[in-house]
């Protein structure tokens, strides 16, 4: 397995410099990381760090919860795609989620999934068993490439890994067909591992280099 080609690197600390950035990106060249996930705001600055490389460029649209207009989400989105972006990790409305209001819900993903390829992050930290799987359901419907379970600053996100594993097979067995994201919390090889066992298909960590040279260093 090339441990790297499932990492979505990820920086969107809200705090982060251009130069923080950068270094997230020079990161993702050297060790030829799937993708970088970052925020909107520096979406232009990570296109130009990475051009001439195969290293997707991944925009974090509405944390912690989705609860902006579906104008505003849509406008977001928009912007992405014409600032050169290549995937969408987009936070699935979870207030509305929690409100059974799925086809606000599913309208809103149908109209963003046409944008670009979409994984949606359904905040799992945040749901009940059977909103984790309504909410994998609607992703998939709405024409999502991926499920992801969180994003990295979920305040809510600080429950156990066995937990997050659990879920992750929810997910996956509400959504066949669809790749599956584990984020949040996931800090070295064991965690790492414990997601890809547990069904993941892509990794969303900050800690993709601790993570790969741990592996190189274990031979794993």
């Amino acid at each position: 397995m090339d441990i790297a080609k499932i990492i979505d690197h990820t920086n969107i600390n809200p705090n982060a410099t251009a130069e923080e950035i950068k270094k997230t990106c020079r990161e993702a060249r050297e060790f030829g990381f799937r993708g970088v996930c970052i925020n909107p705001e520096w979406l232009e600055l990570a296109k130009e760090e990475l051009k001439e490389t195969d290293v997707k460029i991944i925009v974090l649209i509405d944390p912690p919860i989705g609860d902006s207009s579906h104008l505003e989400r849509m406008e977001i989105c928009q912007k992405a795609k014409e600032e050169g972006a290549d995937e969408l990790d987009v936070v699935i409305n979870i207030p509305a989620i929690k409100h059974e209001r799925y086809d606000e819900v599913l309208k809103d993903l149908k109209e963003i999934s046409k944008i670009l390829p979409t994984k949606v992050i359904i905040g799992s930290g945040y749901l009940t068993d059977d909103e984790i799987k309504k909410a994998s359901e609607i992703a998939k419907k709405a024409g999502a490439i991926c499920v992801k379970t969180s994003t990295e600053k979920d305040p809510l996100d600080h429950f156990e890994l066995k937990e997050k594993a659990r879920h992750l097979k929810i997910m996956r067995e509400a959504a066949p067909g669809l790749q599956i994201k584990a984020a949040g919390n996931i800090k070295n090889y064991a965690d790492f591992k414990m997601m890809i066992e547990a069904g993941a298909d892509i990794i969303g960590t900050s800690s993709g280099v601790e993570i790969v040279k741990e592996s190189a260093e274990k031979k794993l």
